[in-house]
């Protein structure tokens, strides 16, 4: 007889429960995105009050938060992998909340800074937490379309950002809009603390109880080749989206003088719902496919950064409008296929306790490649080609964005040639681990075996 224990299979009571926790869980990455956005909004009246240049508002909005959001991720990642990660999660939540209301009393540059990277730490926090607890609350064939449901809180989080942090500023001022939403996060963490459970580490799975050492967890994913080219797919599949998102309106004042308001409109309908639509309809196939056929888990998003390539570039060259906005409902939608499947996928690869840590990789590598370079190098690519090009340098910028695209694809179709059979080693690691004595030295030591 066997000696590895089965999976456990939930009862009744664990499926409404998980049902709930992916709703705290929504509302949470509601704030994350609410509380991320709401500077954005908030640019015009900080800048005229304190002074600002754009190039410290850039600073603010993008590289001071992606440095710390990323590489900070990691340490928090590996204490969620430790202990009560509802715990981490709420604290998470609290910090961000209070440094965002911080940022309401603001006097200088430095202070906003020093405020960023606070709201930076916080957030990283929240993310890897959520995704191990997910994991462990839903079986492998689900998690995508989960991960998928949790990530529609980007386009509610970024729509309720602009319209409550454009309302509240305009009622009463920049400082409270600060202060509110801020105030408003806080009073969420109880529910995450006093009303979620935390789930049993690898319910789904035949684990070792004890934890890795982070050299352990490092050497087995970086034994991995299927996540190496997943992480690799996923920053290159992050560059274009993020350039797109932060050019697009550019773009189309540039290139069709469209006025502010009809180019917030369509790219509202772009990101808003075409983006939930990819977001959820990403994760949705990848479960659909991938439980049927693993590689549909690397495939799906290959599929999509594939179709954003050509209807990218005619987005971007042509010269009728409406075939450009039309264009651009598509690639807003097929660009984020990956969001769910690139963690779902990377989570089937490893052991349980070290789920935290392996979403924290991969938000390090995405959002370095993606918020780091994407808008910094198309705008570099823009600026050589203004003296031939003159306003259509940014389209032609946008267009050369398409060219990583394909590469993006193909490494995501590279990720599936090595996705199954890294995940039956993964099986296998857990099953040794799973014998009596054996811990996480003994199970990675089968894949380094192999």
């Amino acid at each position: 007889m066997s000696t590895h224990a089965p999976a456990q299979v939930p009862d009744d009571e664990p499926v409404r429960h998980r049902r709930y926790a992916l709703f705290v869980f929504f509302l949470v990455s509601v704030f994350n995105y609410l509380d991320r956005t709401i500077l954005s909004i908030l640019q015009v009246p900080v800048k005229r009050e304190l002074g600002l240049s754009d190039a410290q508002l850039g600073m603010l909005t993008g590289l001071a938060f992606a440095l710390f959001y990323a590489t900070l991720s990691l340490p928090i990642a590996r204490l969620a992998d430790r202990t009560v990660r509802k715990v981490v999660v709420a604290v998470s939540l609290v910090a961000w909340s209070v440094m965002t209301s911080m940022t309401g009393f603001a006097t200088s540059f430095a202070m906003l800074v020093l405020l960023r990277v606070g709201v930076a730490i916080g957030e990283a926090g929240s993310v890897p937490a959520m995704h191990s607890m997910i994991s462990d609350l839903f079986p492998p064939e689900r998690r995508a379309t989960a991960i998928s449901l949790l990530g529609l809180s980007l386009p509610v989080g970024t729509l309720f950002g602009f319209l409550l942090g454009g309302w509240l500023a305009d009622s009463l001022g920049w400082r409270q809009a600060f202060v509110y939403i801020g105030g408003a996060g806080i009073l969420l963490a109880p529910l995450v603390l006093l009303t979620l459970r935390e789930p049993q580490r690898g319910r789904y799975d035949r684990v070792p109880s004890d934890l890795p050492t982070v050299r352990q967890a490092l050497a087995l994913l970086w034994s991995l080749k299927s996540f190496r080219l997943l992480a690799l797919a996923g920053g290159l599949n992050g560059y274009v989206q993020i350039a797109m998102q932060a050019w697009n309106a550019p773009f189309y004042s540039r290139s069709f003088g469209l006025p502010l308001s009809e180019i917030a409109f369509w790219l509202a309908l772009m990101n808003g719902v075409g983006g939930a639509i990819g977001l959820y309809g990403g994760g949705f196939l990848a479960d659909h496919i991938g439980r049927r056929w693993n590689r549909g888990y690397m495939l799906v998003p290959a599929v999509g950064v594939l179709i954003t390539a050509p209807v990218g570039m005619l987005q971007y060259l042509t010269r009728d409008v409406h075939v450009s906005l039309a264009c651009g409902f598509v690639t807003s939608a097929c660009v984020v296929f990956y969001f769910a499947p690139i963690i779902s996928g990377a989570h089937q690869l490893v052991l349980p306790r070290m789920r935290a840590l392996t979403s924290a990789m991969l938000v390090l590598v995405v959002n370095l490649m993606a918020i780091g370079l994407g808008p910094l190098i198309t705008g570099k690519v823009s600026d050589l080609l203004a003296p031939s090009l003159g306003q259509d340098s940014l389209r032609y910028a946008l267009a050369s964005c398409m060219g990583v695209a394909l590469v993006s694809a193909l490494l995501w179709w590279r990720a599936a040639h090595h996705f199954v059979a890294e995940r039956h080693a993964a099986i296998r690691r857990s099953e040794a681990g799973a014998a009596p004595g054996a811990g996480y030295a003994a199970a990675v030591a089968v894949e380094t075996r192999t």
